[in-house]
């Protein structure tokens, strides 16, 4: 490693990591702040508004980091083929890769129409049912336009161009914030539709953001060779098979993941209002905090793609060594924030003392999931450079559900601990998650360093 890091092309690769990575950080920050400015309305509106919100996003992201997971698939297809120097072979794929984003987003669509219904067996409080419901059926809406930003969203990261992430998500964030207000209030003549106005906002924010990433792609020139809308092609189905057998591992491996997340929040639900909405503060929180390093893990894959196209093993090294790099800068970053500023970020959520001083305690226990958090995120995206995806598959699932889950319900549940106790589970999974992450890559990387090549 020492010599690794000595070298000017290792400093070169964090140079070119970082560029890469900025806007996708940023868009992924705007990403955040949609939930962000939606937990902010509706906890100004009132708590019981605050709590249907957040389950109403729990129950929404849960299913849908399946399809964001399995077509990020793309990303790394894109970049090897673009390394590799066979760009014809980009804008059929991309078009089968649309098709398997209709197809996922009907299946989302589904799946937001009947759940509300079961929000009374899953124990979630009378006072919550009535707005989640309300919001989950209007924002299920725009889930279509969602799995269709993401396919042109992971071909333009894929052709390392990282730029329309950012500026659309910002975009999106000026058509939002004020709709939001507006339908979630009442105002300028519109009735008060509290957490229904606020999922109908979501919905056309989606739809702004896939029709003005469609109408980039069509007029730019950056992408003109590739031919991305040049022509009707209907489903073919080797095609389609080929992303899901690499990417369903990787939509598994998120769920589990987030799902951790989600459910911890369901669970909490279960509690009361003040609870959840303390629990929704803290982890919207954590989750801009982890928008840092998965934008750097983004980055990680397609700089590790691009240099598996290319056959250069040394490159895959440097790029890996870079991610991780960065990520340990951010994440310490990340705690210092978190430490120093735990009780200043929670009022601007809520005026509520009793969320306030509970979220504020929640913050320090994200404090200590940031290192294992980014590790093992980074870890992921250079495995999905490798297109190594069902190892990670299972280490998820072990990491999240055979210990995560089991300990932090244990003892927020059974033992009593309340959040902090889910707050546990969440800490010890992601540690897990690290470790095995880490281990995976390193017999991953000596498999593609056989027989080892000098980094230079």
């Amino acid at each position: 490693m020492t010599t690794l890091t000595a070298t000017p092309r290792f400093h070169q690769e964090v140079r070119a990591t970082g560029s890469l990575a900025l806007p996708l950080v940023l868009g992924h920050v705007s990403t955040g702040l949609i939930a962000f400015v939606d937990n902010t309305i509706a906890g100004h509106h009132g708590t019981a508004t605050f709590a249907a919100v957040s389950i109403g996003t729990a129950l929404l992201w849960l299913p849908m980091l399946v399809p964001i997971g399995t077509l990020i698939s793309l990303t790394a297809s894109v970049s090897q083929l673009h390394g590799a120097g066979r760009e014809r072979e980009i804008g059929p794929l991309f078009r089968q890769a649309l098709w398997l984003g209709v197809g996922l987003s009907t299946l989302m669509f589904l799946f937001l129409s009947v759940v509300p219904g079961f929000l009374p067996a899953f124990g979630i409080a009378p006072e919550i049912v009535p707005g989640a419901t309300d919001f989950l059926h209007a924002i299920r809406w725009g889930v279509p336009a969602l799995t269709l930003y993401f396919c042109m969203r992971y071909l333009s990261e894929g052709m390392h161009w990282t730029l329309p992430t950012m500026v659309l998500g910002f975009g999106g964030l000026l058509v939002l914030g004020p709709l939001g207000y507006v339908l979630c209030n009442g105002r300028l003549g519109f009735p008060e539709l509290g957490a229904r106005g606020l999922g109908i906002a979501s919905s056309v924010t989606m739809w702004v953001q896939a029709l003005g990433f469609a109408a980039y792609l069509w007029k730019t020139r950056r992408f003109a060779h590739l031919q991305l809308f040049g022509r009707f092609e209907p489903p073919r189905w080797r095609a389609i098979w080929d992303l899901l057998r690499t990417g369903l591992p990787i939509g598994i491996t998120v769920l589990m993941e987030g799902g951790l997340f989600i459910i911890t929040a369901l669970l909490i639900g279960r509690i009361g209002a003040v609870e959840a909405s303390a629990h929704q503060i803290a982890i919207n929180v954590a989750q801009l905090c982890f928008m840092i390093p998965m934008g750097v893990a983004e980055a990680t894959t397609v700089r590790v793609g691009h240099a598996v196209g290319g056959g250069d093993p040394a490159g895959v090294r440097r790029a890996t060594w870079a991610g991780y790099a960065i990520v340990m800068v951010t994440q310490l970053l990340s705690i210092t924030v978190l430490l120093l500023g735990h009780s200043a970020v929670v009022r601007l959520y809520t005026d509520d003392l009793a969320v306030a001083a509970l979220a504020s305690a929640l913050l320090l226990y994200a404090a200590a999931f940031q290192l294992p958090d980014g590790i093992q995120v980074l870890s992921a995206g250079a495995l999905r450079g490798l297109k190594d995806t069902r190892v990670p598959m299972f280490i998820a699932m072990f990491a999240y559900w055979g210990v995560g889950m089991p300990l932090g319900s244990g003892l927020g549940l059974g033992l009593g601990w309340g959040p902090q106790g889910m707050w546990v589970g969440l800490i010890m999974g992601l540690s897990v998650a690290a470790v095995l992450m880490g281990w995976r890559l390193r017999v991953s990387s000596r498999r593609l360093f056989q027989p080892a090549d000098p980094v230079t």
